[in-house]
């Protein structure tokens, strides 16, 4: 019962210790999320401004994983380039070493239950008075506190340590070269299913400091840790554009190639450590953990930084762009890759997500403008098929991109960021129903060919100039997509809205005056659908316009 005891309360420890960082991260990204994203976004071509970038963010939500998703979606979206990613991710690498540097200096210098309750309670506050509107700030000091809650827990956990019960680790520890390669096995794995690096680490801290771990196994299974840590972008850059999945396989080569070099060095590499840290290894052994996660980053980073462009070129050569990277069925599944989410990662691949989708709208209108500059060299009939795959494509958009703007409002937002994912939410609604009108357009003109009900030239001719105002309302929403309206370029749409509008009031009046005259009447009214379906596009346009004007 004794050892059941023990092993149920070093689970709650651990419960305690990735909850705790799951929400001091959840905090830290709604208070300052929108922010780090903007710092991300306007990253330059510098390499080593883009290292420095990934070390600060990576310090501050410490998750090198979701600093990696982030980038990722950015490159994803276009926002970064393949260089400028490879950068970001270095940096990353090296901010994530300060957990261990928290845990190692302050973490077993005082009694962790006396500073983690007060900050909870701290926290806790801060969180009840909604009126101070710092929940995300109160989060983080809660996550703080119950971190260092966990931490206490798990060392109080483990039994003293005897040459008894530490016998079976030896095994491990006498093998040579061989309990090196199981220790970095060992740390890729429980690094792979924690999904948390920092985590892991602060564990092997725990347990090294306890007596149980060697300061060799130790070592090594921090090397495996960087293995396994990359798993998330792996997961992240399923199903994303070729340059995505080359900035994951950066993030693959820069933690497996480092650790590999760090395995054949290993014991010279540690003799750099003891080196540098002062003191025997059993000592200082939280210290000697710390150092080695911070040195190894660092001297991959520098080892790594100056072939970037060659790094760049080598995953150029790895992974090939694919036939068509638009697939014939829409996937966009919304993957937890991380115990902590980056919510503002997830909501730029939306973004991403909603422009190509107002692509395939404002290209469908190209085809019906084509169809009726010059339907005798590109007849609507030869466009139906293809209008009939984008409308399909847009379905399946809207059904995926729904599922995954609610599965990120879920996620740690502020609330202007989750009152946009709301309105992308109705913006989807409105693009899908605009392909669905420029498909419905495209079956009445095509109707009226096979049914011999051919429309006057002089209705073909009006038709041209109205529905250019539509490709120009679509251009206007391609440009600002994803982007606030000011007032000024809401009148601008406003000012388009009103011109569709008159041109289908005085496009039904001619059609009107013809079935008074005489007309054929099944020609005459399949005509004013076709005015009808045209405008209601425009309708849509403008309802995109009220909405992008609404975000921040």
């Amino acid at each position: 019962m004794a050892v059941v005891s023990i092993i149920f309360q070093i689970i709650g420890s651990l419960g305690f210790l990735l909850y705790g960082m799951k929400l001091m991260s959840d905090g830290i990204q709604k208070t300052a999320g929108e922010r780090l994203h903007k710092v991300l976004g306007f990253m330059t071509k510098n390499r080593f401004l883009a290292v420095l970038t990934g070390l600060f963010i990576t310090m501050i939500i410490q998750s090198s994983s979701a600093t990696t998703v982030m980038v990722v979606s950015f490159v994803n979206a276009g926002l970064l380039t393949l260089t400028q990613a490879i950068g970001v991710i270095f940096g990353a690498n090296i901010g994530t070493t300060f957990t261990a540097w928290i845990v190692s200096l302050i973490g077993f210098s005082f009694n962790l239950s006396a500073f983690a309750v007060p900050a909870f309670g701290i926290g806790f506050l801060l969180t009840f008075v909604k009126k101070w509107k710092k929940q995300g700030l109160g989060e983080a000091i809660m996550g703080f506190g119950l971190l260092f809650v966990g931490l206490d827990m798990l060392s109080n956990a483990l039994p003293p340590v005897t040459a008894e019960n530490v016998a079976f680790l030896q095994f491990f520890a006498d093998k040579g070269y061989l309990s090196v390669i199981i220790g970095i096995l060992a740390g890729t794995i429980v690094t792979a299913i924690i999904n948390s690096s920092s985590a892991v680490t602060a564990i092997i801290i725990t347990l090294a400091y306890r007596g149980l771990f060697t300061w060799e196994f130790s070592a090594a299974m921090v090397l495996g840790s960087n293995i396994g840590t990359t798993l998330d972008a792996v997961l992240a850059s399923i199903g994303t554009k070729v340059n995505a999945r080359r900035a994951a396989l950066v993030h693959v080569l820069f933690n497996t190639v480092g650790t590999i070099i760090a395995a054949i060095f290993f014991y010279p590499f540690l003799s750099f450590v003891d080196f540098l840290v002062p003191g025997a290894p059993e000592e200082t052994i939280t210290i000697h953990i710390a150092m080695l996660h911070t040195v190894f980053n660092v001297l991959c980073t520098l080892l790594f930084l100056p072939f970037t462009n060659q790094l760049a070129r080598l995953t150029e050569f790895i992974i090939k762009p694919k036939a068509d990277e638009t697939p014939e069925v829409y996937r966009l599944e919304f993957i937890s890759v991380s115990n902590r989410e980056n919510a503002e990662g997830y909501i730029m691949q939306a973004e991403k997500e909603l422009a190509d989708m107002t692509d395939i709208a404002a290209k469908m209108v190209d085809y019906l403008a084509d169809s009726l500059s010059d339907s005798k060299e590109h007849p609507i009939s030869s466009y139906i098929t293809k209008l009939a795959e984008l409308e399909d494509y847009a379905d399946q958009m809207k059904e995926g991109l729904s599922n995954y703007l609610v599965s990120t409002s879920k996620l740690p937002l502020s609330d202007k960021s989750q009152k946009n994912v709301l309105l992308m939410l109705q913006i989807v609604e409105e693009l899908e129903s605009m392909t669905d009108d420029c498909y419905s357009v495209a079956l009445l003109l095509n109707k009226s060919a096979e049914k011999k009900m051919d429309f006057q030239e002089d209705d073909i001719e009006r038709l041209i100039p109205y529905i250019s105002l539509v490709q120009k309302f679509l251009v206007f929403i391609k440009e600002h997509i994803n982007k606030h309206l000011t007032s000024d370029e809401l009148l601008t749409a406003q000012t388009l809205e009103n011109a569709i509008d008159r041109f289908r009031k005085n496009l039904k009046k001619v059609a009107r005056k013809r079935l008074e005259d005489g007309a054929d009447v099944k020609s005459e009214l399949l005509y004013i659908d076709v005015v009808r379906n045209i405008e209601k596009i425009g309708d849509h346009a403008f309802s995109i316009a009220e909405m992008l004007a609404q975000t921040k």
